[in-house]
């Protein structure tokens, strides 16, 4: 069976993580990828250290599978083979600031007439309108822009920033979605489209459930740290050696809590006996609750969990996730060049099992792209590289 994205070509203008992230999704599931980048090269790249062979580490995990083109986009002639490469892809995807590519000469308005059929996808920090659209943006002002970090954090109010960029990766995968939907359309109507994602609008999007339990009690959540606010217990417990999380959402898992923890007792106490009890009573549960996880260690606390029916886990570190044998069995670690890569989220039986390569150096398939795609002559590639038009590994 054929990839499900075989045979979609993807430009992708995109640099940092939320960009690279949607494209190295489409490029894993079987689209091919051509990584434009000036001559300067994005700004992933040196995000460093760590580096292997001289790259960034974060760049090569985030950039496997493509294939990497270098343009003068300043220069007359690099600004027309982007062109003619546009009128050869199906899809484009970029995330500069707003208004950009439109001063670069390849807004959608542009491109539109070169390649009616082309499905153009724009990410940014506060999308393509608003009060806000010029605003810059990274991940860190994304996640207080959006209300997240007001309510992540310690109970005693301190805000902290979640652990991994999520605001980009949630804008990268909305991408995927969007991208998705317009190449659908694009089938039953052969017409491309734009398509608007940001940051912004997908953190709000993410956080649907935080936002209903607001917009229907009016209360603003504060930070809890591990706590949740409306499910007791459903936090991390300090164990003997380090934190174990444990989530008892309903009363069938509360009486299977109990009866691990040996204390029967609490399962029909009067402060206890439902979830909205406890919530009500967590200021005395939990300190309670405390105090009998300190008597184990966080590996038995799980096992005893986990037999019992009761959702659990040591709070683990990446190198436990990447030795777990669940990892290996999910083949979420592939080897791709010089450092394994983070694996493909959705199986499929007609998906590969990784991206294709590693990610490219700074222009490396300059000339077979320009050979493959715009059917340069090898002269004229030689031409625009003495010029700096161009540029290869």
């Amino acid at each position: 069976m054929q990839p499900p994205l075989q045979n979609v070509k993807v430009l992708d203008f995109s640099h940092a993580l939320a960009g690279p992230y949607c494209t190295l999704l489409l490029g894993a599931y079987g689209a091919d990828i051509y990584k434009l980048e000036s001559p300067v090269g994005d700004m992933g790249r040196g995000w460093g250290p760590p580096f292997s062979d001289s790259q960034a580490s974060y760049f090569l995990g985030i950039n496997a599978g493509k294939k990497g083109i270098c343009i003068d986009l300043k220069k007359p002639e690099g600004r027309d083979l982007c062109l003619g490469l546009i009128a050869k892809v199906d899809v484009l995807v970029e995330n500069f600031r707003v208004g950009t590519m439109d001063r670069l000469g390849f807004g959608f308005k542009n491109v539109h007439e070169v390649n009616p059929a082309l499905v153009y996808c724009s990410i940014s920090g506060y999308g393509q309108d608003g009060p806000s659209r010029d605003q810059s943006a990274m991940d860190l002002i994304m996640q207080a822009a959006s209300g997240l970090l007001s309510y992540t954090g310690t109970a005693s109010g301190e805000s902290v920033r979640c652990g991994h960029s999520v605001a980009d990766i949630s804008a990268g995968m909305f991408a995927v979605i969007g991208i998705l939907m317009g190449l659908r359309t694009r089938d039953q109507t052969g017409v491309g489209q734009y398509i608007d994602v940001s940051m912004f609008d997908s953190m709000i999007s993410a956080m649907a459930s935080s936002f209903a339990n607001y917009l229907g009690s009016g209360k603003v959540p504060v930070p809890l740290g591990t706590s949740f606010a409306s499910i007791v217990p459903y936090r991390t417990f300090a164990a003997s050696d380090r934190e174990v999380a444990i989530a008892v959402g309903s009363e069938k898992i509360w009486a299977d809590f109990c009866d691990a923890i040996h204390r029967t007792d609490l399962t029909a106490h009067p402060d206890y006996a439902t979830n909205a009890d406890r919530v009500k009573n967590r200021k005395v549960l939990e300190p309670l609750l405390a105090e009998i996880f300190l008597t184990d260690d966080a590996a038995s606390w799980s096992e005893r969990f986990l037999a019992a029916g009761v959702p659990a886990s040591p709070v683990r570190t990446l190198e436990d996730v990447y030795r777990d044998p669940q990892s290996a069995a999910r083949n979420m670690f592939p080897q791709v060049g010089p450092i394994p890569i983070t694996g493909l989220p959705i199986k499929m039986e007609s998906a590969p099992a990784g991206p294709r390569s590693p990610a490219p150096r700074l222009g490396e398939h300059t000339r077979e792209v320009l050979a493959d795609l715009l059917e340069c002559s090898q002269e004229r590639i030689q031409s625009l590289i003495q010029t700096g038009v161009v540029l290869e590994a």
